[in-house]
């Protein structure tokens, strides 16, 4: 494994599940990892387990609710007075919520605004600091439930329509082509030191799904025991943001550390540019213009 003895590391969603592995083995490789978490006690409890787990004691905890867009900014600006730079970002935090649609804090769909806004808007603000780094790797957890979904931007809202399982495969392609269009982007602008990525983790025996109740949430318990563990559906994660083998690929789909096509007839450039439009407009910030 790679020594990443001088990379500052930020993992979102790293309290539990992937996100906690992830965190844990690249402090176990040697990195500064930044814990961004929702819940202040589980963000310090998974903080000294790391740090009892692998000696390095350079693990940082800030808190932010993705969700919410205030939140984001605060958390942003707190991490520009901290860190000189980052080196990696690994968009890790996902939900799938409730029978019932919620709202966010700004009006938003819940799912949309974790899954997708927040994590949009955190990269958008937090791109010059990615760019101070000598190359800087943004890491999107997405997932092959992108196949589950009815995307359509006419509805991004899910107003007319909305399905907890099919709100949360949706909000995973939009994870794919926010990847996509983020790498056409940087190319564009001749930003050459960062690239992005977005994986498929596999079926993950985590939390995941626990909230959502009903028929939904029975099926997933029911199907926790065949599903594989953390610390096998974290393997793509950590290669994605430290293996030599992808320093210079971006904008790719990978499951199992291998590149794999993205079988969406909506995944087309055209939409990816419509999506990356409207969620400039939803988080108010204007992004690689």
């Amino acid at each position: 494994m790679p020594s990443l003895q001088d990379k500052i590391i930020l993992v979102t969603g790293a309290t539990s599940g992937i996100g906690e592995v992830t965190a844990r083995e690249l402090a176990r490789q040697g990195a500064h990892v930044i814990i961004l978490a929702r819940n202040a006690d589980k963000a310090r409890k998974t903080q000294h387990a790391i740090v009892a787990a692998t000696g390095n004691e350079r693990v940082d905890v800030v808190l932010a609710d993705l969700s919410a867009l205030a939140q984001v900014h605060r958390v942003a600006a707190e991490l520009h007075d901290k860190y000189p730079r980052l080196d990696v970002l690994v968009n890790n935090a996902g939900l799938m919520f409730g029978a019932e649609r919620e709202l966010s804090a700004d009006g938003y769909e819940m799912t949309l605004a974790t899954n997708h806004l927040g994590p949009f808007l955190l990269t958008s603000l937090l791109l010059d600091l990615l760019q101070k780094s000598p190359a800087a790797r943004i890491v999107n957890v997405a997932s092959m439930a992108y196949r589950f979904s009815k995307p359509t931007l006419d509805d991004i809202q899910s107003e007319r329509s909305y399905s907890p399982v099919w709100e949360y495969g949706t909000t995973k392609l939009w994870n794919i082509m926010f990847t996509q269009e983020l790498a056409e982007r940087l190319r564009t602008h001749g930003i050459t030191n960062v690239t992005t990525n977005c994986l498929h983790p596999g079926a993950v025996a985590t939390g995941y799904g626990k909230q959502t109740g009903g028929i939904v949430g029975a099926l997933l318990s029911l199907g926790r025991p065949f599903m594989i563990s953390p610390e096998k559906g974290a393997q793509t994660s950590l290669f994605l943001a430290t293996d030599a083998k992808v320093a210079n690929v971006s904008g790719g789909f990978f499951s199992k550390k291998k590149l794999e096509p993205v079988k969406s007839d909506f995944n087309t450039p055209a939409n990816n540019r419509r999506l990356w439009e409207m969620s400039e407009q939803l988080t108010s910030t204007n992004f690689l213009d």
